[in-house]
C-alpha cells in the first residue's frame, strides 16, 4: 500500500469533511479581506486629495467607496463569524488544549473588529454632518483598527507555524504561558508584513482594474482617470516591495520550517546544489514529473550559494510531512503566486516608465487590458498563499506539536457535510446579496451622473458631500462651518 493510501486509511472519517468546509469558508473569507484592510487607507487617501486640492471628484470617489466599504465590512461580518464559530466546532482537540496559549490573537481580532464597526458607522455618518477636517480625522483611526485586526489574526497563524511561550507539564498540556513570545513568534514579523503589503496591493489593483474597465469601454473623463491612478499608483509602489517580503517569508521558511520549504519547493533528498522546478509534480516515490528545472536555483535562492543545504521531505518519517500530492498543490500555489508577482512587477515598471517619462497614463489598451485583470490576479495570489502556508505545514495544525487528526470533531462525517453543503448554500446567497447591492449602487450612481450632467455644464464630477445645502444656497451659510469652509464648500458643490 502506497504511503497517501495508508495515510488515508488511518485518518478518522471526519477529517476530510472538516478540512473542507475550512478551507471553503477560509478561502470565501479571504476574497474580501483585502477591502476590508486596505479599503479604508485608499478612501482616506482620496478624501485627504479632495479636501487638499479642493476636488470635488476625489471627494465624490472617497464618498462612493466608502459605501461599498460599508457593504463589504457588512458581509464580512457573516464570514468572519462563521469562521471564529469553526474553529472551536471542526478543531475542538486544537482549541481545547492550546487556546490560552495563542488564542490572545483572536481576542486582539475581535476588539478590533468592533472597533472598526464603530469607526465606519461615524465615518458613514459625517459625510452631510461634520466639518470636512472633522470628519476626515475622525477616519483615520479606521485603517489603524484595521490593521489592528490583521495583528491578531497573524499572530494566532504565526504561532500555529513556529509555537512558542509555554512548556509542556507531564501530561503534555501548555503552562507557563508567555503571552509575549506566544505572540511575536519567529514567523510573525516575515508573516505580518508580507501579508499586510499583500492586502494593500490586492486592494489597489482590485479598485483600479474596475476604473480600467470603464477607461477600455471609453469612459475617459476625470472621474475615471483619478479612480484608476490613485489606487494602481500605490499598488506599483508596493509590488516590488512585496517581492522583496516574499522571498524574506520563503527564506524564514527554509529556516525555521524546513520540511514545509521542502514540500513548497518539492524537495525530496536533503542535498547540495539542488535544483528548481517550476509547477513540476512530486511523485510518491520521490521523483518529479514535468516542470521546468532550472540547475541549483533552489539551493541558491535559499542560501545565496549553490552549496546550500537543503533539508527534504525523505528527512523525516511519512507520518511527519506532506503527502507527495499536498506538496504538489502548496507547490504549485507557491509557484503560481511568484509568476503573477514577476509579471505585475513588469506592469508596474510599464506604468511608472511612462509616468516619469510623459507625466501621464500608458496610451496602449494592453495596458488597461492588464489593469483590468490585475486585481482578480491578485486575489488569486492571495488564495495561493494562504494555500501554501497551511497545505505546506501538513499533517500539523500546531507545528510538530499537534497533528490535524488530533485535533479534529468527533462529529459523524455525514453531519459535517450536511454542514458543508449549508454553508455553501448561505455563502452564495450572502456573496449573490453583496454583489447584487454593489450593481444596484453602480447603477444608481450612474444615473445620478448622467442626471448632474444633463444639469450643470461642468459634468457629473460635481456633486460631493459637503458645501451649502440646497436649501441654504440662497443665503451662503450652513450650520457649524466658518467662511473658509463655506467656501470649500462651493467649490465642492452641493447635494444631490
Amino acid at each position: 500500500m502506497n504511503t497517501a493510501a495508508h495515510l488515508l486509511a488511518t485518518t478518522p472519517p471526519q477529517l476530510l469533511p472538516a478540512r473542507e468546509l475550512m478551507a471553503f469558508t477560509l478561502a470565501s473569507h479571504i476574497l474580501l479581506v483585502p477591502l476590508g484592510v486596505a479599503l479604508p487607507f485608499i478612501t482616506l487617501v482620496m478624501h485627504y486629495r479632495g479636501l487638499r486640492k479642493a476636488d470635488p471628484v476625489a471627494m465624490l470617489l472617497a464618498r462612493r467607496w466608502s459605501a461599498v466599504m460599508a457593504v463589504q465590512f457588512a458581509v464580512g461580518i457573516v464570514t468572519g463569524t462563521v469562521l471564529s464559530f469553526e474553529f472551536g466546532l471542526l478543531w475542538p482537540g486544537m482549541m481545547g488544549r492550546w487556546g490560552d496559549v495563542f488564542g490572545i490573537g483572536f481576542g486582539v481580532e475581535a476588539w478590533a473588529f468592533f472597533l472598526e464597526a464603530i469607526l465606519i458607522a461615524i465615518y458613514l455618518y459625517g459625510w452631510r454632518r461634520l466639518k470636512p477636517w472633522t470628519h476626515f480625522w475622525l477616519g483615520v483611526p479606521l485603517p489603524l483598527a484595521a490593521l489592528l485586526g490583521a495583528f491578531g489574526i497573524i499572530a494566532a497563524n504565526s504561532w500555529m507555524n513556529t509555537p512558542q511561550g509555554f512548556t509542556l507539564d507531564p501530561s503534555g498540556r501548555p503552562v507557563n504561558v508567555s503571552v509575549r513570545q506566544a505572540i511575536f513568534t519567529p514567523m510573525f514579523g516575515p508573516e505580518y508584513w508580507h501579508f499586510v503589503v499583500a492586502m494593500f496591493l490586492t486592494a489597489g489593483y482590485v479598485v483600479a482594474g474596475i476604473y480600467a474597465v470603464g477607461w477600455l469601454r471609453g469612459r475617459r473623463d476625470r472621474y475615471h482617470r483619478l479612480g484608476f491612478t490613485v489606487p494602481f499608483t500605490a499598488a506599483a509602489i508596493l509590488t516590488p516591495v512585496q517581492f522583496m517580503l516574499g522571498d524574506s517569508i520563503a527564506r524564514s521558511v527554509f529556516h525555521k520550517q524546513p520540511v514545509k520549504f521542502a514540500a513548497t519547493e518539492i524537495v525530496w533528498k536533503t542535498d547540495t546544489h539542488v535544483p528548481e522546478y517550476m509547477f513540476g509534480r512530486l511523485q510518491e516515490d520521490g521523483s518529479i514529473k514535468g516542470g521546468l528545472k532550472i540547475p541549483q536555483l533552489d539551493s541558491i535562492l535559499a542560501g545565496f550559494s549553490p552549496k546550500t543545504p537543503v533539508t527534504g521531505l525523505s528527512s523525516v518519517p511519512a507520518a511527519d510531512r506532506p503527502t507527495a500530492t499536498q506538496a504538489t498543490i502548496a507547490h504549485w500555489a507557491f509557484d503560481i503566486m511568484v509568476t503573477i508577482g514577476s509579471l505585475l512587477i513588469l506592469l508596474a515598471l510599464w506604468y511608472g516608465w511612462c509616468w516619469l517619462r510623459h507625466r501621464d497614463l500608458p496610451r496602449s489598451r494592453w495596458f488597461f487590458r492588464c489593469a483590468a485583470v490585475s486585481g482578480v490576479a491578485c486575489l488569486l495570489t492571495v488564495e495561493c498563499g494562504w494555500i501554501t502556508t497551511e497545505v505546506g505545514r501538513q499533517p500539523w495544525i500546531v507545528y510538530q506539536n499537534m497533528r490535524v487528526s488530533e485535533a479534529v470533531t468527533p462529529t459523524a462525517a455525514s453531519s459535517l457535510w450536511t454542514m458543508f453543503g449549508i454553508v455553501v448554500t448561505v455563502y452564495v446567497l450572502v456573496f449573490g446579496a453583496f454583489l447584487g447591492v454593489v450593481l444596484k449602487m453602480r447603477s444608481r450612481w450612474r444615473l445620478a451622473d448622467a442626471d448632474s450632467a444633463r444639469a450643470s455644464a461642468e459634468g457629473p464630477e460635481t456633486d460631493t458631500p459637503y458645501g451649502p445645502r440646497p436649501e441654504l444656497a440662497a443665503t451662503g451659510t450652513r450650520s457649524g462651518t466658518s467662511p473658509t469652509d463655506q467656501g470649500t464648500g462651493t467649490a465642492f458643490g452641493g447635494d444631490q
